[in-house]
């Protein structure tokens, strides 16, 4: 669109002259031979701030979108979400499947022209597993099975011990307890990529401000205001610096969606998220630049179990009922209409190799699941003709997550007679009184999967989960999980494991994630075809308008 390249090309002549000439402006062409914009800029929206852009401390799907760009890992994935060559140009992996040596490229640099090496991994996974680092993420380290992680996770052995060694400065060799046949997919994510030691030791937390960073990445921060916006320039030091089109990307912090699609109108933004309910309309009237596709996200509601919780959820009638009266089409057609899913389990359906159990609820009509709904709650004492029952729902500030919460209220309501008072906190706020179960009923989540693979859904609810916010404790289920590690076909076991959820109800899944926004047609790039969507802007690219 004419508007948007007018309105930042004003951008673009003050970085083209600052940075000089680049790849793009040279070649003047990009990967498919389309002619290039002068302006190789890229702007989205984001609902609220980073709690962090440390590559250990990362625990959003912000943050991780932000931390991909500033920092390289072993493997990267492509547009396909296929496990392609990162900082490492490959790996081996030995017969039993616990080695996998890794190969460094040579031309790898930090931002300051320091050589990334084998070292440089070693210390991030300690540092990521040590307690002391205090990593809301540190659980992940568990999950991928590196030798004595749980040792070093509990403290009880010095992270120098678990298993990875730089073998010498372009080997690392990483030995595992028990073999995981989706590793490397585990190491593009945020979490396993690589931290400068001596970055880090001079700066202390403060090491991620502008002007500290020292990153590997295609892009390096060059500015950030909290609450306000984070800018990233493109690294000249990148390994692969000379096939990056974009040179600057910029995320600006809108919380109303509803701004951010006026923004993105009036040519300011090159990606918003579709505010609730808006995406048919916006596709009629911008076609292509409206887009809808499948994303491994699955939202839920978190049902406190924990002894700060409501005595009334400890009854599994209740939550079953709870569950049972959410008349989820409803929810997905008309309060967000942008191809989303109605769910009963908590696995998304488009996982790769994943096939959803067969559970009873999702095969009944609302108006017969409205009416067990009706006798569970009897039975358990309360609703319209026992004790009555009015619940918290807490979620992080957000018009889509108030109007799911709004109508979710209004089916209890009408179908339970429980009553609902909503109460919306800050991103980070919320975060943290949520992990902390510090809330009475109700929680809203929402899981985005780190690698492709059911285990990456259903290990949130293991009983030693740092992400299992419910508190939900069922030895069975963990018994399950840790036999699907070493089975040679997994999928029955995490068949099991989703109905052992939709027995218990301590979470109350709602529906599978679409990834609805708009993107201006002048993008070319975007990996539609990754489930994740993770997305890096090293592979996008401006054309030029016709």
């Amino acid at each position: 669109m004419t508007i948007k390249a007018t309105l930042r090309a004003g951008t673009a002549a003050v970085l083209v002259a600052a940075l000089g000439s680049t790849a793009a402006i040279a070649q003047q062409t990009g990967p498919n031979g389309e002619t290039l914009a002068e302006n190789q800029t890229f702007t989205y929206r984001v609902l609220d701030e980073f709690p962090s852009i440390d590559p250990n401390l990362i625990e959003d799907v912000e943050g991780s979108n932000i931390g991909r760009n500033l920092f390289e890992g072993l493997m990267n994935q492509d547009e396909t979400g296929e496990v392609v060559p990162g900082v490492a140009t490959g790996y081996e992996v030995s017969d039993d499947g616990l080695t996998y040596t890794f190969t460094l490229r040579d031309d790898a640099r930090w931002s300051n022209g320091e050589p990334v090496t084998a070292s440089d991994f070693v210390y991030s996974w300690q540092r990521a597993a040590d307690p002391a680092t205090a990593s809301e993420y540190q659980w992940y380290m568990g999950l991928m099975q590196i030798e004595n992680v749980d040792a070093v996770i509990a403290g009880d052995m010095d992270p120098s011990e678990l298993g990875v060694e730089a073998t010498d400065d372009h080997t690392l060799t990483v030995t595992l307890s028990q073999p995981l046949p989706y590793f490397a997919q585990m190491v593009t994510h945020t979490t396993t990529f690589p931290v400068p030691q001596a970055t880090i030791e001079e700066f202390g937390d403060s090491w991620t401000q502008p002007g500290n960073m020292v990153s590997n990445g295609a892009y390096v921060l060059a500015d950030r205001v909290a609450q306000e916006y984070i800018t990233l320039e493109k690294n000249p030091e990148y390994w692969d610096a000379d096939n990056v089109y974009i040179t600057e990307v910029t995320a600006l912090i809108i919380n109303d969606e509803n701004q951010a699609l006026t923004r993105w109108e009036a040519g300011e933004l090159d990606r918003t998220d579709v505010p609730a309910g808006q995406f048919p309309q916006l596709q009629e009237e911008y076609g292509d630049e409206a887009v809808s596709v499948p994303q491994l996200c699955t939202y839920y509601y978190n049902v406190n179990l924990s002894d700060q919780g409501l005595e009334a959820l400890d009854d599994q009638r209740v939550r079953e009922a709870l569950s049972l009266a959410i008349d989820r089409d409803i929810i997905v057609e008309n309060v967000l209409a942008g191809g989303q899913r109605p769910a009963y389990t908590l696995t998304h359906w488009a996982t790769a190799g994943f096939e959803a159990p067969e559970v009873e609820v999702a095969q009944m009509t609302q108006e017969e699941r409205n009416e067990r709904a009706k006798e569970l709650m009897a039975e358990a004492g309360y609703g319209e003709d026992g004790e009555p029952l009015n619940l918290d729902i807490l979620y992080n500030t957000s018009e889509a997550h108030q109007q799911v919460a709004v109508a979710v209220g209004q089916m209890w309501q009408q179908t339970l007679g429980v009553t609902t008072q909503l109460d919306n906190m800050e991103w980070q706020t919320f975060l943290n009184e949520r992990h902390n179960l510090n809330y009475p009923a109700i929680a809203r989540a929402g899981w985005c999967a780190d690698y492709n693979e059911a285990s990456s859904f259903l290990d949130i609810m293991d009983t030693n989960s740092s992400y299992n916010d419910s508190g939900f404790s069922n030895e069975e289920y963990d018994n399950l999980l840790t036999e699907a590690k070493t089975a040679e076909d997994p999928q029955p076991l995490y068949q099991q494991a989703e109905e052992i959820i939709v027995q218990e109800w301590p979470i109350l899944p709602i529906y599978h994630y679409a990834s609805v926004f708009m993107l201006d047609d002048t993008i070319k790039g975007w990996p539609l075809e990754n489930a994740q969507e993770n997305w890096y802007a090293r592979q996008l690219y401006r054309v030029a308008d016709e």
